[in-house]
């Protein structure tokens, strides 16, 4: 366990606790202003992350989740139904990648060859990009979007994320 401390312009703060928080198990961010005033001091409490475990498997991940007929329907519903002009939230953009997940998975378990398995991991790169410029509302656990794991794996950050939104849903 260490210490951090980090002089920034007062605006920077969040996006410092963000970024701090990325790399490291973090406290919360104690703020002070310099002696001038016109920065701010941060304090963190910070770990390493412990290395993480092997991503979940399909079954594992998707063990919870509704027929793909079903999330076939309420992702071209959300969809649908959503005001112009307005973005999609997270969980629209964590189904979609699941279920798109799910039918790569099927193509590959029936020898068929598509391009589900390209579609899925663009999706995937979709979901990571929104959790990493997002409210970080992400799990999280192992991988974090900005792990160089999850780059490497989009697909198995979505089982991630999955598994743990159906368990919490």
């Amino acid at each position: 366990m260490f210490e951090i401390r980090v002089i920034c312009d007062p605006a920077d703060t969040d996006r410092v606790s963000r970024a701090l928080a990325a790399a490291f198990n973090t406290s919360p961010a104690r703020q002070y202003p310099t002696r001038d005033g016109k920065r701010a001091r941060l304090y963190v409490t910070a770990d390493h992350r412990p290395e993480p475990g092997p991503w979940p498997t399909p079954e594992e991940a998707y063990a919870l989740a509704p027929s793909m007929v079903r999330e076939i329907g309420w992702t071209a519903q959300t969809a649908a139904d959503k005001p112009f002009g307005v973005d999609l939230h997270r969980e629209y953009w964590l189904r979609k990648a699941a279920l798109l997940d799910r039918i790569a998975l099927r193509e590959d378990e029936d020898g068929v060859t598509g391009d589900a398995a390209e579609v899925a991991t663009e999706a995937a790169r979709r979901l990571i990009e929104y959790d990493r410029d997002g409210e970080g509302d992400y799990h999280g656990a192992p991988y974090w979007p900005e792990h160089p794991a999850t780059a490497a794996d989009p697909r198995g950050y979505v089982r991630q994320e999955y598994a743990h939104w159906a368990k919490n849903h």
